[in-house]
């Protein structure tokens, strides 16, 4: 067997011999060939120091007492934040291995999940997609939040961490922030409808218009709460909007989804509810400059505007009775050019005969008076003849 993994053997004529390190080595490439596997055991001598790279413990089987000793990476299982403790049932998946230095065998662990959490998970699974069915996570029913709350509701945990950040952080940012905090379970069996009932006391609370749920972070199941179907749906029934902020960044309980904001941390939860003071009044002062000069700009344009029109008042009669004169000059002009009296100031004279004006010398005979009008003065005369 050893031979077919290409481990030599020394020979002692019909006898085949391996050293102890062929013999590891063959063993331990054996078992690299064997598939990851899930073990489930309680844990036991669970040693983890900041200066090692590897945490070890030992699974033991409740029934049997048989163990097993497992190993895993220090960053690997920080990462997964069980706090785990020794006498905690668990699943670990991983492969078997063998330290090949000295022979010791071991479960190289790839990850580790409470006894339990994969049943969880595939429970959350399913309600998730319920209720994403039912349109509790569209974009489209999440409602903005007021620019400036007349009160806020803080539904958290009695001296929480979380409390303190999220008051912390309003207080910084706007310090005449009033709000109303309802300390309530956050964790355990009794937390989901502590909060219910939170959220339903704070709606009810005059002047309320922002509620926002706040946790520090913590292990899968700390934060199972927040992912309580009746919960879900008492967010989802609301009339105040309600921003989640529960666990770390990477946490994502369904409250987070069927919330109308969510917040990475409780620290961040004050930077969504309320403004920067300094930056409102900063932005106040910024409109009140441009409101001023909007508004002298518009007076000096109406001022600008008056003075023109009381210039065009001012000249307008005047402007008028020009208008007015010029008219009367042309009309005097043309009944001087039509008068009779310019025309006989060009030489020409009237003929009157008894009163009448001659047009043809038929109207006349010899002996007959007439009165010449010319273009300066006139005299009378006796007609000699006629042509």
């Amino acid at each position: 067997m050893l031979t077919a993994m290409k481990i030599e053997a020394i020979d002692y004529g019909e006898r085949k011999v391996y050293t102890v390190a062929a013999f590891n080595r063959g063993i331990a490439s054996w078992l690299a060939r064997l598939p990851t596997v899930w073990v489930e055991g309680e844990v036991t001598e669970l040693r983890r120091q900041d200066r090692w790279q590897t945490v070890f413990f030992t699974l033991k089987d409740p029934a049997s007492g048989a163990c097993l000793g497992v190993t895993i990476g220090r960053g690997q299982f920080d990462g997964l934040r069980l706090d785990l403790s020794d006498g905690e049932r668990v699943h670990v998946y991983g492969r078997p291995e063998l330290f090949e230095q000295r022979g010791d065998f071991r479960f190289r662990a790839l990850t580790i999940e409470r006894f339990g959490l994969g049943a969880h998970l595939a429970a959350l699974e399913r309600l998730k997609k319920k209720l994403a069915a039912e349109g509790l996570f569209a974009a489209e029913r999440k409602r903005s939040l007021p620019l400036v709350p007349e009160r806020i509701g803080l539904v958290t945990g009695n001296d929480a961490a979380a409390k303190r950040d999220v008051l912390a952080g309003i207080t910084a940012r706007f310090p005449p922030a009033r709000v109303l905090v309802a300390e309530t379970y956050v964790q355990g069996p009794r937390a989901a409808p502590a909060i219910i009932d939170a959220i339903r006391h704070l709606c009810a609370a005059p002047g309320v218009e922002v509620i926002v749920i706040a946790r520090g972070g913590g292990s899968f199941e700390d934060l199972l709460p927040f992912s309580d179907e009746r919960l879900v749906r008492a967010i989802a029934d609301c009339t105040v909007p309600i921003v989640s902020a529960v666990g770390h960044e990477q946490d994502t309980p369904l409250c987070d989804l069927v919330a109308d904001v969510r917040a990475s941390t409780p620290t961040a939860a004050a930077r969504v509810v309320v403004p920067d003071l300094g930056e409102l009044l900063q932005g106040l002062e910024t409109r009140r400059s441009a409101l001023e000069t909007g508004t002298r700009r518009l007076l000096d344009r109406d001022v600008r505007r008056l003075g023109q029109a009381q210039e065009r008042l001012r000249r307008g009669p005047a402007l008028l009775l020009e208008r007015r004169r010029a008219r009367l000059e042309q009309a005097g002009g043309r009944l001087r050019a039509l008068s009779p009296r310019a025309t006989l100031e060009r030489g020409y004279a009237i003929v009157r005969a008894q009163n009448e004006i001659v047009r043809a010398s038929s109207c006349l005979a010899p002996g007959d008076e007439v009165d010449v009008e010319l273009g300066d003065g006139a005299f009378s005369g006796e007609v000699k003849e006629t042509r």
